[in-house]
C-alpha cells in the first residue's frame, strides 16, 4: 500500500539547492559511478514522469543493478527504478518487474508489485499470485524488521487493479489478517474483484477507527476504488482535509469521463464536487 504521507522515498538530495537535472543528465546518471547520483536519477525520472524511451530502457537496466547494496542486502537503486517504471506507463518494463518479484529484497518486490498494478498488463498475474501462497500463515512479520515476509498489500492491490478474479480465493482470507492495513488492502481488492458493497462498507467503517494513520489508509483505499457511497463519510472523517480531498478526487475521477470532453456532469459528480468545495 502506498504511503499517503510521501512521494515514494524521495531522497534528501531532492530538497537541496542543486541545479535541477535535465532528462539527458538523469539518464546519464543512471550509469554513473556514484551510487547516490544513480539513486537520485531514478527517483527524479519517476517523480517527473519522464516517459522517454531512453529513460525507460535505462531504468529497466537498473532493475538488475548489483552495485548499490545496503548492509542488510537491500537494493536501493532497484527499488527506485521499479517505482519509477510504474509511473512511466511503458509495458516494456513488465518482464523486468516480474523478475523483481523474486528478489530477496522485500522493498524491491513491493515496488515491483505496485508498478505492475499501475501498468495494467494482465500477463503478470500468474507471477503475482504465488506471493500470496500459503495465506495468512505464510505472510507474517519478519523478526527484527518492519515488514512482513511478503508485500501482500501491494500484491493484493495490484491484483485488484488488474481485475484478477482468479485470485479471489487467495485474497479473501487476508480480510482476517491480524494487521489492520493488510485487512484494508484485502477489502480494497475484494471490492475491485467482486463489486460487492460489503467490502466498500468495511473500509467506510475503518474511518471510525482510533488510529488516525489507519483512517488515512482507509481514505486512500476508498479513493483508489472510487467507492461513491463513501463520499459523505469521507468528508466527515476525523482526518486532515488534504487526505479527504485526495480521496474525494478519486471518487470524482470515477464519475467523469476524460475521453468525452465537455460531457455533462452526473448528479453524483456534482455531489462529490460540492463536498470537496466544503473542505476548501
Amino acid at each position: 500500500m502506498l504511503d499517503p504521507n510521501s512521494d515514494f522515498n524521495s531522497p534528501a538530495s531532492a530538497q537541496s539547492d542543486e541545479p535541477p537535472l535535465t532528462v539527458e543528465q538523469a539518464i546519464a546518471n543512471l550509469s554513473h559511478s556514484d551510487t547516490s547520483l544513480r539513486y537520485y536519477a531514478a527517483w527524479w525520472l519517476g517523480k517527473f514522469r519522464v516517459n522517454d524511451p531512453a529513460a525507460v530502457e535505462a531504468l529497466i537496466v537498473a532493475l538488475e543493478d548489483e552495485s548499490d547494496r545496503t548492509e542488510l542486502g537491500g537494493y536501493p537503486l532497484r527499488r527506485n527504478a521499479a517505482r519509477a517504471l510504474g509511473k512511466l506507463g511503458d509495458c516494456r518494463a513488465v518482464p523486468g518487474l516480474v523478475r523483481c518479484l523474486e528478489n530477496p529484497d522485500f522493498y524491491v518486490r513491493e515496488a515491483a508489485a505496485q508498478s505492475l498494478g499501475m501498468l495494467g498488463d494482465r500477463s503478470c498475474i500468474p507471477a503475482l499470485i504465488p506471493l500470496l501462497a500459503g495465506g495468512i500463515a505464510a505472510v507474517q512479520p519478519v523478526p527484527g524488521r518492519p515488514h512482513l515476509t511478503q508485500p501482500c498489500e501491494a500484491v493484493m492491490e495490484a491484483l485488484g487493479a488488474l481485475g484478477a478474479t482468479e485470485a479471489i480465493a487467495l485474497v479473501q482470507p487476508f480480510l482476517d489478517h491480524p494487521i489492520e492495513r493488510v485487512q484494508y488492502a484485502a477489502a480494497r481488492a475484494m471490492y475491485q474483484l467482486t463489486g460487492d458493497a460489503v467490502y466498500g462498507e468495511r473500509l467506510v467503517q475503518a474511518l471510525h477507527g482510533d488510529d488516525i494513520k489507519m483512517r488515512r489508509v482507509a481514505l486512500s483505499d476508498l479513493g483508489a476504488v472510487g467507492y461513491l457511497p463513501a463520499a459523505e463519510a469521507i468528508a466527515q472523517s476525523a482526518t486532515e482535509n488534504s487526505f479527504k480531498l485526495i480521496a474525494l478526487k478519486g471518487l470524482l475521477e470515477r464519475q467523469t469521463s476524460p475521453d468525452v470532453p465537455n460531457s455533462p456532469l452526473s448528479d453524483a459528480a456534482i455531489r462529490v464536487m460540492s463536498l470537496m468545495d466544503g473542505l476548501l
